[in-house]
């Protein structure tokens, strides 16, 4: 963390204290929790008496209280007590006295004090209230939370803030904010009519025509990258035994995230990730080294058991499809394959406009990890030469690795700034080995060897990039994947023949495109069509384009070209050369 961000930091959580003492200066009898600063401010969690709720309508009056402490000028002053000591100080918080009790009894216990206000806290802090702009902070939100992240213990009330250090920076946040509200993929899929959510069924996707077009584009599209880059595609089952998923591991360390069910006495699972799958297909038969690198793609239909108060939109779902891939492979080959993997990325991300400030982390050896020192050096050198073969840099993220191995870690940064973690590539030689699926190869020595596996993800799970992409582009999607490409519109009713003709000759080219012959006025047309359908190339066709063979062209509003006549055919061409190389726009 530079220097910039972690003063920041401090301000968020000294802001967080402040908010706490507004709210138990405005309601009496609150429990106070927690209150870390997180990604843009900061949150606490409190517990509010029954007959004393706030509600968010009370935010202006908690801003006002929290801007009299700031004014005071007071100091962030630390103390260290004993274990008694605090459980004294602090007998009529419950929430504080868990926490307490959850340390050692030699542990090193601070609190912080402001303007009389005491909280148990490690600190650090800015030196005094008046560090902290009192227009530089807005609290914006409030929703449930567990204690602790139980579902078995109290619910708490949480009021999230965002905080920044300069009052131009909120304005700039807020801004985004507003235009990302504007942007989002569930309001944008009701409007465009690409899908919905049913409540009683939390966390799966209906996808309605428009959008299953888009979605079908997307996997068309991936697929076509993928084999041409080497990959085999397979399909394994949705359910799997148990005794596959003990083997792998999955039973004992993700089991509550996997729906189980039950056949003839035995324990299935509805399979939560692929990797399992492509391990039983390689183990099918006699493995040679000369079988390898065997890159198996699949876009997998997977299912897991996610807390429905984390489920949002298309983002994060229960019922998802990646595109998947694990590419087992010796320990020799893994540089070549992991930089291999990088320029497919790049690829990738350069038809959706992402290839620009791409940010990329190398996540490292954990505390809790399995495998020897000596492996897991060897392995992250090789993603990290791998990474800049492949022209990347990357930050590293220590001990932030899988416990079964590092990963390289891809996030991608959208048109309001906003980043998304998507792509990644992990290093396994745990899932193959004898003491789980005991995966083998012949070696040039003629002796058994256990392979190395390759975990990788470009775009990740397709519902979530399908999300992303909605709102980087606002909804207008670039042309070749947008699900109505051209739209026909006849000047009159008289013109109803030669705009159907029109869409016939472009619908036969490949082009999908629909013709709006219906008795409205030409007006009302196109303001549905740009408004609803966001729709890249609107035809306007009358007399004199029925006459000369041609189409009078207005572009969607994003493209900055208003209006142009084409001869049919050479539109025709126009579109098939935008959407043959996947051009990031119209």
């Amino acid at each position: 963390m530079n220097q910039s961000n972690e003063k920041l930091s401090l301000i968020r959580h000294s802001c967080a204290h402040v908010m706490a003492e507004a709210v138990l200066r405005l309601f009496p009898g609150t429990k106070i929790a927690i209150g870390p600063s997180i990604d843009n401010g900061f949150y606490y969690d409190f517990d509010f008496p029954a007959d004393h709720k706030p509600t968010e309508d009370d935010f202006a009056a908690i801003e006002k209280e929290m801007r009299k402490i700031l004014a005071s000028n007071a100091e962030f002053v630390r103390k260290e007590v004993s274990k008694d000591e605090a459980l004294k100080l602090f007998a009529d918080e419950p929430y504080k006295v868990e926490l307490i009790n959850d340390l050692p009894a030699d542990a090193v216990i601070s609190t912080y004090t402001q303007d009389g206000f005491t909280d148990l806290c490690r600190g650090p802090h800015v030196a005094s209230t008046k560090e902290i702009n009192a227009q530089a902070f807005k609290l914006t939100k409030m929703a449930g939370a567990y204690w602790r992240g139980d579902s078995n213990r109290p619910m708490l009330t949480r009021i999230y803030a965002v905080c920044f250090e300069k009052p131009n920076d909120l304005k700039d946040y807020l801004a985004m904010l507003a235009e990302a509200e504007k942007r989002d993929h569930r309001k944008l899929g009701v409007q465009l009519d690409l899908f919905h959510l049913d409540p009683e069924d939390p966390g799966q996707i209906f996808w309605h025509p428009n959008g299953w077009n888009m979605y079908i584009t997307l996997q068309d599209y991936i697929r076509e990258k993928v084999t041409k880059d080497g990959y085999l595609e397979v399909n394994t089952p949705a359910i799997m035994p148990k005794s596959l998923w003990e083997r792998s591991g999955h039973w004992g360390h993700y089991q509550k995230n996997m729906f189980t069910t039950q056949s003839e006495n035995r324990d299935f699972a509805v399979k939560p990730m692929n990797c399992p799958g492509a391990l039983e297909i390689f183990k099918s038969r006699t493995r040679s080294y000369k079988d390898l690198p065997l890159r198996l793609a699949e876009f997998g239909h997977c299912v897991r058991n996610e807390p429905s108060g984390t489920l949002h939109g298309i983002m994060r779902v229960r019922g998802f499809v990646q595109d998947d891939a694990h590419i087992i492979c010796t320990e020799e080959q893994i540089e070549s394959e992991v930089a291999k993997f990088c320029r497919l990325l790049l690829d990738v991300y350069k038809d959706f406009g992402f290839d620009q400030n791409l940010l990329v982390k190398l996540s490292t050896m954990p505390e809790d990890h399995v495998g020897d020192e000596a492996t897991w050096q060897r392995a992250e050198a090789s993603l990290g030469a791998a990474c800049k073969s492949a022209g990347m840099d990357y930050e590293i993220q220590e001990g932030e690795g899988a416990f079964y191995g590092p990963k390289l870690e891809f996030t991608l940064i959208d048109a309001l700034g906003r980043q998304w973690q998507c792509g990644t590539i992990q290093l396994d030689y745990q899932l193959p080995s004898a003491e789980r699926l005991d995966a083998q190869y012949i070696g040039k020595d003629n002796q058994k060897h256990h392979p190395v596996m390759l975990h990788r993800a470009v775009l990740g799970s397709l519902e979530r990039f399908m999300g992303i992409l909605i709102e980087n582009y606002a909804g207008a999607m670039p042309t070749w994947l947008h699900f109505e490409q051209v739209a026909v519109v006849p000047v009159g009713l008289d013109f109803n023949d030669y705009a159907d003709k029109v869409a016939q000759t472009l619908y036969d080219a490949g082009i999908r495109v629909n013709s709006y012959t219906d008795e409205d006025n030409m007006k009302s047309k196109i303001k549905m069509i740009t408004s609803e359908h966001k729709t890249p190339y609107i035809l306007v066709v009358g007399a004199k384009e029925q006459e000369e063979g041609t189409v009078t062209i207005r572009f969607r509003q994003s493209s900055g070209i208003q209006q142009q006549t084409m001869k049919l055919e050479d539109f025709k061409a126009y579109v098939l050369e935008k959407t043959a190389t996947h051009y990031n726009g119209i």
